[in-house]
This record gives C-alpha cells, structure tokens and sequence, in this order.
C-alpha cells in the first residue's frame, strides 16, 4: 500500500516535522511532486504530497487559507515547505486552516533535498505498482464478464465501482441525465450541488477535477471518445481510488459507449430506410406494425414529429438523445428537416431537450401504424404553424391557427384551388412556373431581379407570369391574389419537406 504522512514523517533520514493538520496523518501518499507556480491545486490529481520552495505561498493570510481549501478540495495528501527558501511567514489563519479541513502541513528541513522525499515516496510504492497492474487487468476483463448484453452496462457499472470501492455515475455533462438509458440518476442533492461545476472547462490534459462536497470528495473526469459524457465518482473509503486505474476505467466506459452507439447507428440507418417507404404509402400495416415494433415503437400507439433546423447537421444526434432518455425512435432525415416516430409517453420537455436549441418542432396527434401518412402530414402542417407562430413547439389541431387555416385538409384545399392549374400544366409542359411564382414574389415582385436570380431573361419572366395568371384565372396585379398564392405557397412547401 502508499505511504501514509504519518509514515513519511517518521522516516528519521528526512527528519520532517509535522506543522498542522494532525488529523489527516493517515492520507495516503501516491505521489511527490514539486511545484512553485502560484496555482498549486492545479497540478493534483489526487493524493500527492505537494512540495514548494514557498515561492507557492501567497503572504497574506486569506490568500494562504483560500490555498489550502483548494488543495483539499483537488485532493492532495499533504503540503510540504521547504524552510530558509522563499516562503513568507505561515499565518496563524494558515496554521488553523490546515488543522481543521485537515491538511497535513510538513516543514522541509534545509538543506535536505527534494528528490529525496520524492524518492522515500516512489520506494514504498513499489508494492503499489505490481496491486494497480492487477487491477487494471481486472477492469478490462470486466469487458468479457459483467454480464448479459441486455444488463451489460449495469453490470460493468458495478463491477467497475466494486473494484474501486466508489458509487460510479455516467451523466451528460451538460443536463446531469444518466448518458445510459439503464443508468442509475445522481442523487438530487449531488445534481445541485455539481450543477454549477459542470461547466467547467478542465484545464488542457487535466483529467481530473476533485471537488469537496460536504464531508466528502467528488471527481469529475471526462470520458473519451464522447465530448459530454461525465464519469462522477464518489469514494466509499480513502485512499482515493488509483488515479491510473481511473483513467483505465474511463477508457472501458467509453469502449462499452461507443460499442453501444455503433449499434445504435446502425440501428439508425435500418430506421431510415424502413421511413422513407412507410411515409410513402409503399409498405402495408401488418409489415408497418412488425417493423415499428423492431425498433421499439409502439404501432398503435406513436406519433409523428417533425423536427427542423437551419442546419440539417445538427439533427443528426437526435435519434441518440431519445435513446439516452429512454425513447427509442425511428428516425428519416430529408434536407434540414428530421422526421421521427416515437412513443406518445414522449414530453415536450424531452423533446425540446433532446433536439436542442434554436429548432422548430411539431407534433402529430396520436396515431397508430395505419394511419402513418396522415401523421406526417398532420406533424408538417404543425411545424409549419411553429415556425409561422415564432414559437419552439406546436401539436396539430392545438394552439392559434396558422395562416387563418386549422387542418392541412384546409390547406391542401387550398393549395389544389390555387396551385393545382400550375401544378397540372407543369406535367404535361416543360416549364418552371412554382419556382418562377416564388421568386417574383420573394424579390418583391421585380422582374430585373427575379430574371436575374432564375438566369433568365426579363422577357421570359414576363410571359411566365401571365401564364400563371391564365391558368389560375387571376389577375397577377391585385394585392389579394398575391397574397393568396403567397399562402398556398407556404403551405405547400411544408407539407413537402
């Protein structure tokens, strides 16, 4: 086992002397480090006995406090100073401090070298050496054994935190949420008190952020391979557990993370192929019901959401928040708008979480597998409405109308009155007529600008207009029928996403 302060102090050849901190003389030592930069705490990651020259030591008597709650709190073992160096005079406020958090606070005698506490301390832990390679051999192996596939993570979970005597918590760093579906929550009074330390920004290659809680000591370490993914350990015991074997199991958890999102990706990709042809009225309701089930949909019971962003990129994550909050979903990404299948049980708290800031989302009512084509549409009609009512969400047939309309039957009555003429004379003619339509009416009825926007020429332009105008029998120059056709555009672009 490491060296314990009381053990270090002890040894006659160092000829050390204890100075405050009598109660914290069974920490154990896993390393001795020298520094003299101003941040001392910075430089811990754990049960290291900390030596200055003093240069480290700030002089006035606040300053010295605040330095030994940090120390504390990052989770060093001791303080060393060398005396007849360059510390100034140790506050009796320092001296309380050490004695009560506690802080072992040891006096270097002159001339007596660093390097030789530094080598007493890799000396005991020899021992040490051979007990953190057996260890880390046993966290890798609880890759192959800590259990079945459908409670693996549950398993590795507690066999990771039985072998290092901790309670062990993988949380979004930035909501505190399980990152796992079948993980186990923080407990609320730990979520309050980590809630305003989660934002930190560790230092660059500091992988470990100790804090103190309380009576007891939190670390924080980030898992690799996934950017918010928080490995929360909470020590039953001291010593702390091995710094190096905590980076060990992080690297475990994130292996058995990114084993699990590789499935999910390609359980991703099936969804998505399955969608595109059930949206399209391609696919008939047994096999719609067996396959919504496959991806642990309810068939009779789901809904359709349509989720839309500036960029469709940042949508692509969507499918594994639901999975991480316990809703799977089915998932077809078309440009910059994603549209799922999910559980009813779904919130609009959940949603609004899982897809991020800044995006528009509408929701169809409940439906079954039979009736899927209708959902999309009703889950289009009411992203439409979110987008046209400025507002995050919106459930069809709930809240204010949208373009004076309440159903997207209404709108698509509205759409053939208007659009159908068009939309007729362009199946059987060549032509650009919509897009034509649309660009006159975004560049404010201009012919130079909508000629040059379609690389046109203004006289084709104008016959286009009046094409328009003869088919759908109204007169291209009344304010009205601008507007109308203006309307009929809007919705017909988003019941076509």
């Amino acid at each position: 086992m490491a060296i314990t302060v009381a053990e270090l102090v002890a040894e006659p050849q160092l000829g050390l002397t204890l100075l405050a901190g009598y109660a914290g003389t069974n920490n154990r030592i896993t390393w001795a480090h020298t520094s003299d930069l101003p941040r001392l705490w910075e430089w811990v990651t754990g049960g290291e006995l900390m030596m200055t020259n003093g240069l480290s030591i700030p002089a006035d008597a606040p300053g010295q406090v605040a330095l030994a709650e940090a120390l504390v709190d990052a989770g060093a073992s001791a303080l060393a100073i060398g005396e007849k160096m360059h510390a100034p005079e140790l506050s009796p406020e320092f001296l309380a401090a050490c004695e009560h958090l506690p802080l072992p606070l040891i006096s270097i005698p002159y001339p007596l070298p660093f390097i030789s506490i530094a080598r007493a301390v890799a000396e005991a832990t020899l021992l040490e050496e051979s007990r953190r390679l057996r260890q880390t051999a046993r966290v890798y192996d609880l890759l192959r054994t800590a259990g079945t596939i459908e409670d693996h993570w549950q398993g590795l979970l507690h066999g990771l935190a039985a072998e290092l005597d901790a309670e062990l918590f993988v949380v979004d760093r930035r909501c505190l949420h399980p990152w796992h579906p079948d993980g186990k929550p923080l407990p609320e009074i730990l979520q309050t008190e980590l809630a305003p330390l989660t934002g930190h920004i560790p230092l660059a290659g500091k992988k470990f952020q100790w804090h103190r809680l309380g009576d007891r000591h939190v670390l924080m370490m980030d898992i690799p391979t996934h950017s918010n993914a928080l490995l929360v350990v909470l020590p039953k015991s001291d010593p702390h557990p091995d710094a190096v074997v905590l980076l060990h199991a992080a690297t475990v958890l994130g292996l058995e993370l990114s084993r699990t999102v590789l499935s999910l990706e390609s359980q991703h990709r099936l969804a998505g192929e399955f969608l595109r042809p059930a949206v399209d009225g391609r696919l008939g309701v047994a096999e719609l019901e067996s396959r919504l089930s496959a991806f642990d949909v309810p068939a009779q019971d789901f809904m359709m959401v349509a989720i839309a962003a500036d960029d469709g990129e940042r949508l692509a994550n969507v499918h594994v928040e639901l999975w991480r909050h316990g809703f799977p979903a089915a998932c077809l990404r078309r440009f910059n708008t994603l549209h799922v299948a999910v559980s009813t049980a779904v919130t609009d708290d959940v949603l609004i979480h899982c897809a991020g800031p800044d995006v528009r989302i509408g929701i169809s009512s409940p439906t079954s597998a039979a009736s899927i084509q209708r959902a999309l549409q009703e889950s289009l009609w009411a992203l439409g409405s979110a987008k046209g009512n400025a507002v995050n969400l919106a459930h069809y047939a709930e809240g204010p109308s949208w373009l004076g309309l309440t159903s997207f039957e209404e709108g698509t009555a509205l759409v053939q009155r208007l659009l159908g003429p068009i939309f007729a004379y362009e199946q059987s003619q060549d032509g650009d007529l919509i897009v034509t339509l649309r660009t006159y009416l975004d560049t404010q009825r201009s012919w130079q600008k909508t000629a040059a926007a379609l690389f046109a020429h203004r006289q084709t332009i104008i016959y286009r207009i009046r094409k328009i105008s003869e088919l759908t029998g109204l007169d291209m120059s009344e304010t009205s029928t601008l507007a109308q056709l203006w309307f009929a555009l809007q919705i017909h672009e988003a019941m076509h996403q």
